[in-house]
């Protein structure tokens, strides 16, 4: 009783951490699965610019090194539903999306070369 007592401010904050945690799983497996997928192309396309930020061009097994232990870090459930190789097909997706966006998009080019 009296560990609770000395340590009830930290006790209700891992509670309430533990809350938020679990409300926002319960609404991500909420969505449809089609918006599942959509979220999770979404934070590929984030996640393959930012490997193209960091490693630069010529480095695509180091890119999808990267990008798939960001994808285990944030989806570790996922991860362990989705192949390798389906990653590997959806990150190729993302490339093409990335290539796109930076052909178009001048801010998006200067964010990934790193000039302001």
């Amino acid at each position: 009783m009296e560990f609770i007592l000395e340590n009830w401010p930290i006790i209700v904050a891992v509670i309430a951490v533990v809350a938020v945690a679990v409300v926002a799983v319960a609404r991500f497996v909420g969505l449809p699965t089609a918006e599942q997928l959509a979220k999770v192309r979404e934070w590929l396309l984030w996640a393959v610019t930012e490997a193209e930020k960091d490693l630069g061009g010529g480095t695509g097994k180091l890119k999808l090194r990267q990008v798939y232990d960001l994808f285990v870090t944030r989806f570790p459930w996922l991860a362990k539903l989705v192949s390798f190789e389906l990653f590997s097909a959806m990150v190729d997706d993302a490339l093409e999306e990335m290539r796109e966006m930076l052909d178009t998009n001048e801010a998006a080019k200067a964010f990934v070369e790193g000039k302001s």
